[in-house]
């Protein structure tokens, strides 16, 4: 498959977790599930956008001394009505008394003594309030279904009094690596001397997953056996992981075991190989009734087609509506000659070019699949058509940006 067809595909076998009502201090970023009608006109009442003296417009066509009959401070409601020539102190968010239909801001205004007010500037008749239900009206539509949780939606909220909203559950994802010649930390000795190599995927695989919204589930590092991918992947059910992803193992090698082993524990495989580099050899299927997403071991390998399967796939069991980040037009600062005719999908630095607004792109240096450097100093991944065996100087391609917040519902690559 191309990329886009096995992102699709993946995405096809994959569906939102369940609803659960969660506090909303522990919502932000969470996928609202119900639609919220607001109970309340917001605001309650028409109240003032300033500190001054509430005023019938018609009272103030120019300088005037008016009767203060009143104080109304934020939190307190007004007594009396306004009558011909009367004002009443006022302070930023309290109600306005009836009669009122303006404030006039305090800098325009001197108290001549505790119950009068001479109004020098009438610019402000009319105008500094805030009518009731401007915001919302009562029985609107505060909030959709499958709306993102952010600060803003979560203040909406709370002014609606609605405390616990339904939202879908935070994906678990369990992942794991193996073979024989990686290693934790814990064998820092060995990693120093040269006899082992550190399982830097542990690390990526874990932050990428928490920065896509999920709960990271580590299941450690099997060895190359079926016996230890055995117990291993039997983690995935033990932690009620909603998705398991495994690194390596998945090619052609004699010690690559992993789609044996998933098929002897009752799962299926639906999808191997991707016509993409670097990421070609991605596993699909499902194990213990959950998705699973097989990557490939090298670090490059492992974050970018997490950037491109694993990413969508958890933001769709979140219950996003648009599971994909989006591509952006970029002009090549460089020449690029690639080898087979793939997609590849090179870590890059987008950035505003120096005469224009088109954004330039230029890679990050050597681009093999174990560089992980390369992806630690790129901010974006350049799209290389696979008919495009060269790319001059000036080419115009297409690039995710991986920090991009702006997400699509089908996938651009």
């Amino acid at each position: 498959m191309t990329p886009a067809e096995a992102a699709r595909f993946i995405l096809g076998h994959i569906k939102p977790l369940e609803t659960i009502r969660r506090p909303l201090r522990e919502a932000l970023d969470a996928v609202l599930a119900e639609e919220v009608t607001s109970p309340l006109d917001l605001p309650p009442w028409d109240n003032s956008a300033m500190d001054g003296y509430a005023v019938r417009s018609a009272d103030v066509t120019g300088p005037v001394e008016l009767d203060v009959i009143e104080t109304v401070p934020a939190g307190h409601f007004p007594r009396k009505p306004l009558g011909p020539g009367q004002a009443t102190r006022i302070f930023t968010g309290a109600p306005l008394p009836d009669g009122s239909d303006g404030v006039i801001r305090q800098e325009d205004t001197d108290a001549l003594s505790q119950t009068r007010v001479s109004i020098r500037n009438a610019r402000d008749a009319g105008k500094n309030l805030r009518r009731r239900g401007e915001d919302i009206r009562k029985g609107a539509v505060a909030l959709a279904a499958g709306t993102v949780l952010g600060p803003a939606q979560l203040g909406v909220l709370a002014s609606l009094a609605h405390e616990l909203p339904a939202v879908y559950r935070a994906p678990r994802v369990a992942f794991m690596g193996s073979g024989d010649e990686i290693v934790d930390l814990d064998r820092k000795a060995d990693i120093l001397a040269g006899r082992k190599i550190a399982s830097s995927n542990s690390y990526t695989l874990g932050g990428m997953i928490q920065r896509a919204g999920a709960e990271p589930v580590d299941l450690g590092i099997a060895r190359d056996t079926k016996e230890s991918l055995r117990e291993h992947l039997e983690g995935a059910r033990a932690n009620n992981a909603d998705l398991v992803v495994t690194t390596a193992g998945v090619s052609v090698g004699e010690h690559d075991l992993v789609r044996d082993v998933l098929q002897e524990l009752g799962g299926e495989l639906k999808l191997w190989r991707v016509q993409m580099r670097p990421g070609s050899p991605l596993g699909f299927g499902t194990l213990f009734g959950k998705p699973w997403i097989g990557l490939p071991g090298n670090p490059v390998s492992t974050m970018v087609t997490f950037e491109l399967f694993v990413r969508p796939a958890i933001r769709r069991l979140a219950g996003h509506e648009l599971p994909f980040r989006r591509t952006v037009p970029v002009v090549l600062q460089e020449a690029i000659t690639l080898g087979p005719k793939l997609r590849h999908y090179l870590r890059a630095i987008v950035q505003a070019g120096d005469s224009g607004p088109a954004l330039t792109a230029r890679l990050t240096g050597p681009q093999g699949s174990g560089i992980l450097t390369s992806m630690a100093r790129a901010n974006a991944l350049l799209i290389v058509p696979e008919d495009m065996p060269a790319a001059p100087v000036g080419a115009a391609l297409r690039a995710i940006v991986l920090d991009d917040p702006y997400h699509v519902a089908e996938p651009p690559y």
